[in-house]
C-alpha cells in the first residue's frame, strides 16, 4: 500500500466546516461514520476510504456521508436510475408519433451512441474531481477565473433544476403509465375502467412521491440491495415480456423490414427529418440519468475509478437491453395512428395487450415494469438529493445553512430531500391546468441535464483537456472525439426537446418545457447578479493539495 500523502491541509478551514461554525451546528464524526462503512482494520488495511476521503477532504470537503457502495452497487443504481425497459415504456408515444418503428429503433442506437460519448467525457473529468458536487464542482474547478463564478453558477442551477424536474417526471410518468395499465381491463376500446381525472392523477403522484421519498430516506443503507434486487427484477420480466409477447403474436408480426425501415412522420405534422429529431425525447429521456449517479461519490469507496466505469458500463448495458425490448414490441406493433390517438398517450400497454390477447395476461407483464418504476423513482429521488445537498453545501441555495445539514442517524441529507419533494408536488399541480404537464417535466428535465452535462465538458475542451490527463480515465484522443459528440448533442438538444410533439398546437398539448426551462434561466440568472455575484464564491479551491491526493489515490488503486 502506498504510503499517505502528507496533510499539508489539515490545517486548513474548510468552507464546509466553516459553514458549521458560522451557524453553531455540531460537525458530524467523520471517525464514527467510517467506522461504520468499515471497521478500523480493514480501514487500515484496505487504503481506499482513506484515499478518497483525503481526496474529498483536499477538495476543502468534510466527510460526510457513509462509503458503503461497491463497483457493482454503483453500476446497479447507475441502470436502475435509467431504468430500463421502464423509461422506454412511457415515452414510446414521442417515436410513433415522430415515425414509427425505424424512428423506436435507430433513434435508441443513435441517441445511446451519443450518450456513451457523453458519459466518457463525464467519466474523464469525474475521475479528477469524485464529488458529490458533480458537473457543478467540476465546472468551477475546470473554468478559467474569469468566468468560473457565473459558469458554475449556472451549470449547479441546471444540474438540481434538472435532477428535480427528471424525478418529478419519473414518478408523474409511473402515475400515467398506472393509470394505462389499469385500463387494460377496459370494456371496449377507448373505455376504460378507471377515468383518471386530473384530481386522481394527482393523488396517485402524490403517493407515489411520498412512497419514494420515505424509501430513500428511512432505508438508506438497504438501498444498494434494493438496486441489485431490480436488476434480477428486471431482467427476469424483460424476458417474459419478450417471450410472450413474440410467441403468442395475436394479430401475426410484422416483417423485418417494417421493424427497420418503416416511416411515416405523416402524425406528427413535422417534415420528416424535423419529425425523427422530434422523436429522440424517447431514447434522450431514458438516458438523461446518466451524469446523475456523480453526486453519489461521496457514498462510493473508490468513486474516481468506480463511478466512471459504472457510468459507461450502463450505457452498454442499457443499450442492449432496450433493443431486447423495443425489437419484440415494434414486431406486433398495431397500427401508428390508433396509437397517436390513444387518450393516455401510453401506447406500451395497448401493444402488450394486442399481442397477448388477454386483460389479465397484460397486467401481468406489466407488473415488472410498474414495480421498476418504483425503483427508479427511488434512484432518482436519492441523487436529487445528494446534488441538492451538495450545491447548498457551497451556499449556492437560498436556506443553504437548512439545506446542507446531514441527517446523522439516517445517514441522509434529509432536509435537501424534503425540500426536492415538496418543490415536485407543488410543481405537479400544473397537471390541473394542462394534460401535458408531462411533455414539461420530461422536456425540462433532459434539457436542464443536458445542459448540466455540456458545461464541463465544454470547458474541458477550451482549456485543452489538461486537467483530465493525469485521470485514471483519460481516454487520450478518443476523449476529443467524445467531448465534441457531446458538445454538439447539447447544441440540438436544448432547442430541439422544447418543441411540441406534434403540430398544428392547441394550448392542451403545447410543450410548455420551453417556458419552464426559459423561467428557470432567467430566475438563476437574475439571483445570479442580485444575490450571488457578491456572495456566492464557489466551492472551496486547494488546488495544491487536491493534486497531491488525487496522486496518492491513484497509487493505492494501482
Amino acid at each position: 500500500m502506498a504510503n499517505p500523502p502528507p496533510n499539508n491541509y489539515a490545517n486548513r478551514t474548510t468552507q464546509s466546516e466553516a459553514f458549521f461554525l458560522e451557524d453553531d451546528f455540531p460537525r458530524p464524526s467523520v471517525g464514527k461514520e467510517r467506522k461504520v462503512s468499515l471497521g478500523a482494520k480493514e480501514l487500515g488495511e484496505n487504503g481506499g476510504h482513506n484515499s478518497a476521503d483525503d481526496l474529498l477532504e483536499a477538495m476543502g470537503y468534510t466527510a460526510e456521508l457513509v462509503r458503503s457502495r461497491s463497483t457493482l452497487q454503483v453500476a446497479f443504481m447507475s441502470f436502475v436510475l435509467a431504468a430500463i425497459p421502464y423509461g422506454l415504456a412511457t415515452t414510446l408515444y414521442y417515436p410513433i408519433a415522430g415515425g414509427g418503428p425505424a424512428n423506436i429503433i435507430w433513434g435508441w442506437v443513435a441517441v445511446s451512441s451519443i450518450i456513451l460519448c457523453v458519459a466518457s467525457s463525464l467519466g474523464e473529468i469525474t475521475s479528477v474531481y469524485p464529488t458529490s458536487g458533480g458537473v457543478y464542482y467540476q465546472t468551477f474547478m475546470l473554468a478559467a477565473p474569469s468566468y468560473r463564478l457565473i459558469m458554475s453558477w449556472i451549470c449547479g442551477w441546471a444540474f438540481v433544476v434538472g435532477n428535480i424536474t427528471i424525478t418529478l417526471a419519473v414518478n408523474f410518468g409511473t402515475t400515467l403509465f398506472f393509470a394505462a395499465c389499469i385500463n387494460v381491463f377496459e370494456t371496449e376500446p377507448e373505455v376504460g375502467i378507471f377515468a383518471a381525472e386530473p384530481y386522481q392523477i394527482y393523488l396517485i403522484f402524490f403517493a407515489i412521491t411520498l412512497l419514494c421519498n420515505a424509501v430513500s430516506a428511512l432505508g438508506n443503507k438497504w438501498l444498494p440491495y434494493l438496486d441489485t434486487f431490480a436488476i434480477f427484477w428486471t431482467f427476469a420480466g424483460l424476458i417474459c415480456i419478450v417471450v410472450c409477447v413474440l410467441a403468442i403474436a395475436r394479430n401475426g408480426r410484422h416483417d423485418a423490414a417494417y421493424v427497420f425501415g418503416e416511416f411515416d412522420p405523416s402524425n406528427s405534422g413535422w417534415p420528416a427529418g424535423w419529425s425523427f429529431c422530434v422523436g429522440l425525447l424517447h431514447a434522450a429521456y431514458a438516458t438523461s440519468s446518466t451524469g446523475m449517479i456523480i453526486s453519489m461519490c461521496e457514498e462510493v469507496q473508490q468513486p474516481a475509478t468506480q463511478v466512471p466505469r459504472a457510468m459507461v458500463g450502463t450505457i452498454i448495458l442499457n443499450t442492449i437491453a432496450g433493443l431486447v425490448f423495443l425489437i419484440p414490441l415494434v414486431f406486433v406493433l398495431p397500427n401508428q395512428t390508433d396509437l397517436f390517438n390513444l387518450v393516455s398517450a401510453q401506447p406500451t400497454p395497448v401493444i402488450i395487450k394486442s399481442a397477448i390477447g388477454s386483460s389479465g395476461g397484460t397486467i401481468a407483464l406489466l407488473i415488472p415494469l410498474l414495480v421498476l418504476a418504483l425503483f427508479c423513482g427511488i434512484g432518482c429521488t436519492t441523487a436529487t438529493s445528494r446534488c441538492t445537498w451538495a450545491f447548498a453545501r457551497d451556499g449556492a441555495i437560498p436556506g443553504s445553512k437548512w439545506w446542507k445539514q446531514v441527517n446523522t442517524k439516517l445517514d441522509v441529507p434529509l432536509n435537501a430531500m424534503m425540500m426536492t419533494m415538496v418543490v415536485q408536488l407543488v410543481l405537479g399541480l400544473i397537471y390541473f391546468g394542462s394534460s401535458a404537464a408531462f411533455n414539461a417535466f420530461s422536456g425540462v428535465g433532459v434539457i436542464c441535464l443536458t445542459m448540466s452535462y455540456a458545461c464541463p465538458i465544454l470547458v474541458n475542451v477550451i482549456t485543452r483537456r489538461k486537467q483530465v490527463a493525469d485521470g485514471n480515465f483519460y481516454l487520450g484522443k478518443l476523449g476529443w472525439f467524445c467531448n465534441i459528440v457531446s458538445i454538439g448533442w447539447s447544441a440540438l438538444a436544448l432547442p430541439l426537446f422544447c418543441m411540441p410533439t406534434f403540430i398544428p398546437v392547441v394550448p392542451e398539448y403545447m410543450n410548455y418545457a420551453s417556458v419552464v426551462f426559459f423561467a428557470f434561466f432567467v430566475v438563476a440568472t437574475g439571483w445570479y447578479f442580485v444575490w450571488g455575484k457578491q456572495n456566492y464564491r464557489g466551492p472551496p479551491t486547494h488546488t495544491d493539495a487536491v493534486l497531491e491526493a488525487r496522486r496518492a489515490s491513484m497509487a493505492v488503486v494501482g
